[in-house]
């Protein structure tokens, strides 16, 4: 970075040196620390029912000021950026070093990475285009089916401004975009309602997302998973094998598996996986992984929130437990290397290990093999809510598009059913890896400790066996 008098991106009252004299005294005697300042603009419109409903501008800045000492964390944060707000919250930092004895780690290495563009979203077209876009997807909705009621649109767009400042004199700054575009549709048959949705975004601009081939494939998507849900059936329950489809269903393996990986819960030995470090932990084959480098991506970052490079970390190799994703201070307490995955949801948080994009790799298998291979079971093609017990990985998923599958034909559509099992034992009961590897649209959110951040998942078709089906008894 030049070696500019002030942080350029916030404009603020605030000297580069004089804020670097701070941190020092704030971190002196600690292991690590630094200065994370923050500007955040998001704006986001609901066409909702045939009108706009909500039209909505943010905007918030500030910063967090943090030292650490071993496994305590001093931080203090402010909307008001100055000199004065600075020295309070180096006060209040500078507690968790106490009598100091520390040595500061050594900085992340930089990076002149960017995976994505550093515009602005939300200048790519004007607020009555946008408008216009959201009604354009409502009158096309209820032109296409006669059975649709309601229709919801939704565009979204932000965009996040962070400068980094290290004790030793290091400073990062970057620009990270996002939008989004959801569509919900609801459809009414002989008096039954079903509802459906689609939509997706990515750290990119709002034009790709308002082309009209573009919004018209979500928008049939999501009528195409109401109207499958007006024939569904109710869904069958017990312990059966359940094909999960490619893409979105990573959010299985996310929440299943991937917190259980990540280096804060490992270090307390509050993990399911804590401890087996090079041991056989999913089926043969099973390769994942966390990736925060995929560009455009809604998971990924040029650098986290530390400021340490973004990175390919391989997690599970051919079933076998090699890394946990970790933040500086875990990985400095575990003695391993940062990996790039310190996140905070915004200045006021501190950073934690968190996922970015994750994903399993794909196998060798044909998905229609897969599928083949299921004799009698579901086949779980969306999800929506789940939640998970970090301890155990016993996770609860709900399916929003699901068949019935038996002798490997796909049948009727099921409705309600639910998916129940834990990680650990998922991952070993994997019996067939499809070779169609997708990512998920650009949709996922992921919280932890009262902090949420975008997510990325993945991974090709899934045989799993012996998961347990909560539906109505067969």
């Amino acid at each position: 970075m030049p070696n500019e008098a002030r942080f350029r991106p916030f404009e603020t009252d605030i000297d580069a040196e004089a804020a670097l004299k701070v941190l020092r005294s704030a971190t002196d005697g600690a292991d690590d620390g630094e200065l994370f300042l923050e500007r955040r603009r998001s704006e986001a419109l609901l066409f909702d029912d045939g009108r706009l409903r909500t039209a909505s501008y943010d905007a918030a800045e500030g910063f967090g000021l943090r030292a650490v000492r071993g496994e305590t964390a001093g931080y203090g944060h402010s909307t008001e950026i100055t000199e004065s707000a600075l020295l309070r919250a180096a006060e209040t930092a500078r507690l968790a070093v106490a009598e100091g004895g520390g040595s500061l780690a050594l900085p992340p290495k930089p990076t002149n990475q960017r995976l994505y563009t550093d515009n602005d979203p939300m200048g790519d077209a004007s607020f009555s285009v946008k408008v216009e876009t959201l009604r354009e997807i409502d009158d096309y909705l209820r032109a296409l089916d006669s059975r649709v009621v309601q229709v919801t649109a939704s565009l979204a767009a932000s965009v996040q401004e962070v400068e980094i400042l290290r004790p030793e004199g290091q400073r990062l700054a970057e620009i990270r975009p996002m939008v989004r575009l959801n569509i919900s549709v609801i459809v009414e048959e002989n008096g039954r309602r079903e509802a459906g949705s689609a939509g997706g975004g990515g750290r990119y601009g709002l034009s790709p997302l308002m082309t009209r081939d573009h919004w018209q494939g979500v928008a049939q998507d999501a009528l195409r998973i109401a109207v499958v849900n007006l024939k569904a059936e109710p869904a069958p329950a017990g312990v059966m094998d359940v094909v999960l489809g490619p893409g979105w269903p990573g959010i299985l393996l996310h929440e299943a598996v991937g917190h259980g990986l990540e280096g804060d819960f490992n270090r307390k030995k509050t993990s399911a996986f804590a401890g087996l470090m090079g041991q056989q932990v999913a089926a043969k084959g099973v390769t994942v992984v966390d990736d925060g480098t995929i560009p455009d991506r809604r998971g990924s970052i040029s650098f986290d929130d530390e400021g340490t490079p973004s990175a390919r970390n391989v997690l599970i190799e051919d079933g076998v437990l090699v890394g946990y994703m970790q933040d500086r201070q875990n990985a400095r307490l575990m003695g391993v290397p940062a990996t790039g995955n310190g996140r905070r949801q915004s200045y006021a948080h501190a950073p934690m290990p968190r996922m970015t994009n994750t994903l399993m790799e794909s196998g060798t298998t044909d998905p229609a093999d897969v599928l083949a291979g299921l004799k009698d079971g579901i086949y779980a093609v969306g999800f929506g809510g789940g939640q998970v017990d970090i301890t155990n990985g016993k996770f609860v998923f709900s399916c929003t598009e699901a068949y019935r599958v038996q002798g490997g034909k796909v049948g009727a559509p099921v409705k309600g059913a639910t998916l129940i099992g834990d990680g650990a034992t998922a991952l070993k009961h994997i019996r067939a890896i499809g070779n169609d590897m997708e990512l998920d649209p650009g949709m996922g959110n992921c919280g932890k400790s009262g902090q949420w951040v975008p997510v990325g998942v993945g991974q090709p078709t899934l045989l799993i066996g012996g998961l347990t089906v909560g539906g109505s008894a067969v």
